[in-house]
């Protein structure tokens, strides 16, 4: 019997891309930085970050790599990544990066906010998983905005040196405020007010938004609250039921004069995108709705959005892409 000679260690680089809702993870090779799936988890059936790593690791090695050695570590946190603990704005998990070393036994950890990835990883995306709403062009090495709805909102801006080098600036566009601009968006701000205090573009372009929005616009209307996901609330607009068309084309209007800020604010000539869990599923609506006009709808700089592209991402992982090409900084 011939012995087989032992197969040589693997080294891989670690991604993940963790939000409210799901925690997503890939590896990629240290000279291909294309993230390739590992798993994807539900964070409410996982009490804490470090039992959802160590089952990841489990689930890593019984698979397709045995025999992998972890040279570098990238985190896409929905969360402020500067902070010595990270805790999550939208889920209950907290680590620290020392934790994270212990778990992977490697010291080369980089944790970014996890629209900073998204950001990134634009300029990588291809035309097949964009879907452009209006007219506009994407100019070549002009700056870049994208804005996610999804559990939380996240916004990230990605610029290019002279050189054409990308940079990303990370920030926490979705907290900012809700700036109404119809009657009847003043009257949800005022309901979401007495409910919230301040009233961030979150409470709004998110999953649990929707449900602000359309309970907001139930009392306005005096209509019945039928529904009790924003997942319902989606089905229930395609049926035709007046609250939830409301409530979807409000959001969708919403989402659009958010963007149309974002590209004022950032110069966005390369064009705005929208990611996130919540558009891809509802690109009809989106195309029915009044996205693309309220985006335009900036009065005497309507001719200056006119130019910039609006697109949904449909890549099922920006987040894993933006983090693998962080990596390989």
């Amino acid at each position: 019997m011939t012995a087989h000679a032992p197969q040589s260690v693997r080294s891989n680089w670690l991604l993940a891309d963790i939000g409210g809702t799901h925690a997503r993870f890939a590896y990629a090779a240290a000279d291909v930085a294309t993230p390739k799936p590992i798993a994807t988890y539900e964070v409410a059936r996982f009490s804490s970050f470090d039992t959802v790593l160590a089952q990841l690791l489990i689930d890593w090695r019984e698979g397709a790599q045995p025999d992998t050695r972890i040279t570098k570590v990238c985190l896409a946190v929905a969360a402020n990544p500067d902070h010595k603990e990270i805790s999550f704005t939208n889920n209950p998990w907290r680590f620290t990066q020392a934790e994270v070393a212990a778990q992977t036994g490697c010291s080369d950890i980089q944790i970014v906010n996890d629209f900073a990835a998204v950001a990134r990883s634009l300029p990588a995306i291809t035309a097949s998983d964009l879907e452009q709403i209006g007219g506009g062009v994407s100019q070549l090495g002009q700056p870049m905005v994208t804005i996610g709805p999804g559990t939380g909102c996240g916004v990230g801006t990605l610029v290019f040196d002279n050189a054409g080098k990308a940079m990303v600036l990370p920030a926490e566009g979705g907290h900012v405020d809700f700036a109404p601009t119809t009657d009847v968006e003043m009257k949800v701000l005022s309901r979401l007010k007495a409910e919230f205090g301040r009233v961030s573009i979150e409470r709004i372009l998110s999953g649990p938004g929707i449900m602000n929005l359309y309970r907001a616009l139930g009392e306005i209307h005096q209509l019945p609250i039928a529904n009790v996901s924003s997942e319902a609330v989606g089905d229930a607009a395609r049926t035709g039921d007046r609250l939830a068309m409301e409530t979807m084309s409000t959001f969708c209007s919403i989402l659009g004069s958010v963007a149309g800020d974002l590209a004022l604010t950032i110069g966005a000539r390369g064009g705005v995108f929208i990611a996130g869990g919540i558009a891809p599923h509802y690109l009809d609506l989106l195309h029915q709705s009044d996205f693309r006009a309220r985006f335009l709808a900036k009065g005497r700089f309507t001719a200056f959005n006119q130019e910039i592209a609006t697109f949904i991402v449909k890549h099922p992982h920006p987040g894993l892409l933006g983090a693998a090409l962080l990596c390989s900084i």
